[in-house]
């Protein structure tokens, strides 16, 4: 027998890693002979570097670069050496979680420390890099990151611009002069699940500016200067993305990364997925098992069950959720290539209480799960 485990993390409790071990634990108590494929997964956001890193045998590096309100940060990115391939999760250097709540100023906030992890990834050699741009505190339109590889962003006297997304208000002209060479021979994948476009009332400022500090007179205040660097940004690079599915990503980032760096856009769990070859992993499989830590109808926008499941189906292999809760409108899944779903607890029980006994429920529920298995496959 046959069986693939491919989970996403459990936010604050443990990685896909250490998911997909406990899972297997589990399983291998009534099925000590079965093989047991660990595919751990993340769908760009937090962890992604650390699952495609597990899978892919590839090296964490770390490089100290400035973080979204201008103080150092160190930084964590992947590199796979078999293919010149870099993973950086924006987040490590331009993340929300960088800064305290009550600091928190989507005005100012820059994304030069992405840029920064760009340069270290060519400095690396990278002939590919992949974007995780999810949980940004930054709402620039990727201007920082844009600036930190060469771009002048200049007012009408000619002076740089100060970081942050307001201040793109001011902007006169672009100055491409010094755009590092070397990202026309690169390939960049962004692995992202939003589709918001860069301005409007969908847009990067309107959508998930609040949530990064902004009042609501400033969200208004930063749509239009967005607007504006999105303007200048057709007249002088003679294409205009602003209104590409995508574009609004982490604050505008994608935007950045659709007009400087040609950047082709992905779901997040299908750039994992290659890479860790799932595909491949599932063909001639029994059962999937995947998870994440809260599975209900959000799953559907492109989170790790709902990618894992589409590839498993593709093969006609069967998939059992074991998530930490069961949310409103998960059943909604059943729908999509799940098969059925499970919550790890078996009562009542914190969250702390169940974060730190994750392991221990994990096993549990895996072997609850083959044990109705064995039943059901017998004549």
């Amino acid at each position: 027998m046959k069986i693939v485990i491919a989970p996403d993390s459990f936010k604050d409790s443990l990685s896909a890693q250490g998911v997909a071990e406990a899972i297997a634990l589990g399983l291998a108590q009534i099925w000590p002979q079965a093989t047991l494929v660990k595919c751990p997964m993340a769908d760009g956001g937090e962890g992604t570097v650390e699952s495609i890193l597990d899978a892919c045998e590839g090296q964490l590096r770390r490089t100290r670069v400035r973080g979204p309100l201008g103080a150092p940060v160190e930084a964590a990115w992947g590199w796979l050496p078999h293919n010149h391939t870099a993973i950086i999760e924006m987040a490590e250097a331009s993340g929300l979680q960088l800064v305290p709540p009550g600091q928190r100023d989507a005005c100012i906030s820059s994304t030069f420390g992405t840029g920064e992890l760009i340069r270290a990834a060519l400095d690396a050699g990278a002939q590919r890099v992949i974007l995780a741009i999810g949980g940004s505190a930054t709402n620039d339109a990727g201007a920082g990151a844009m600036q930190a590889l060469g771009v002048k962003l200049l007012d009408a006297q000619g002076q740089t611009l100060v970081p942050g997304g307001l201040a793109l208000a001011q902007l006169a002209r672009l100055d491409l002069t010094d755009l590092d060479p070397r990202l026309a021979h690169v390939r960049f994948d962004i692995a992202a699940d939003v589709n918001n476009p860069l301005c409007g009332p969908h847009g990067a400022s309107a959508i998930f500016g609040p949530q990064k500090g902004a009042s609501p007179a400033q969200v208004q205040q930063l749509d239009q200067a967005l607007g504006h660097f999105a303007e200048v940004c057709a007249q002088a690079l003679g294409k205009d993305v602003r209104d590409e599915p995508g574009s609004g990503a982490a604050g505008g980032l994608g935007f950045a990364a659709k007009a400087f760096l040609g950047a082709r856009f992905q779901a997040g769990v299908e750039v994992v997925a290659e890479l860790v070859g799932l595909a491949d992993a599932v063909k001639g499989a029994d059962l999937l098992i995947t998870g994440e830590g809260r599975f209900d109808a959000q799953t559907l926008r492109g989170k790790t069950p709902f990618g894992v499941a589409r590839i498993a189906k593709q093969n006609g292999v069967p998939v059992i959720v074991i998530a930490g809760t069961l949310g409103e409108g998960y059943q909604e899944l059943y729908g999509h290539g799940i098969d059925a779903a499970f919550a790890v607890t078996s009562g009542p029980m914190s969250l702390e209480q169940a974060c730190a006994e994750a392991p221990r429920l994990l096993r549990e529920r895996a072997t609850d799960i083959a044990r109705v298995w064995r039943i059901a496959a017998k004549p």
